[in-house]
């Protein structure tokens, strides 16, 4: 099994990301929100976004390990997953944002849901 490596990596991501969030919310005085201020505000969408779209891209690739075998392009749907995480949360956390991270993170994570998606009912056709 090779889904709990990425589940371990994609973890530590989202704690430091969590913490990133917690430290400005300390060194702004902020406890909630984000009371309008901008650099916390973009803390706050990255650490939601990567919430919001990790648990069911691990889903998926989880079931696709448990569906088909642990090939390269199980690999490289793990290995995709991270970089567009990674990439989006930079890409969000800048102030003076260059859309081209964000765009290549998303991408990359909504390609590795649909790839992932796509081979999980590809083997239920075969």
């Amino acid at each position: 099994m090779a889904t709990p490596i990425y589940a371990a990596i994609l973890t530590i991501i989202y704690v430091a990301l969590s913490f990133r969030t917690l430290l400005l919310r300390r060194s702004h005085d902020i406890p909630i929100g984000s009371v309008g201020d901008p650099v916390l505000k973009r803390a706050v969408r990255v650490h939601s976004n990567f919430a919001e779209y990790v648990p069911l891209a691990l889903i998926l690739l989880y079931l696709l390990e448990t569906r088909t075998t642990t090939d390269m392009g199980f690999h490289v749907l793990g290995v995709s997953l991270i970089i567009g995480r990674l990439t989006h949360a930079y890409g969000v956390s800048q102030l003076d944002e260059d859309f081209r991270f964000r765009v290549f993170g998303m991408v990359l994570t909504l390609g590795t849901m649909i790839s992932a998606a796509a081979r999980i009912l590809a083997s239920y056709v075969s």
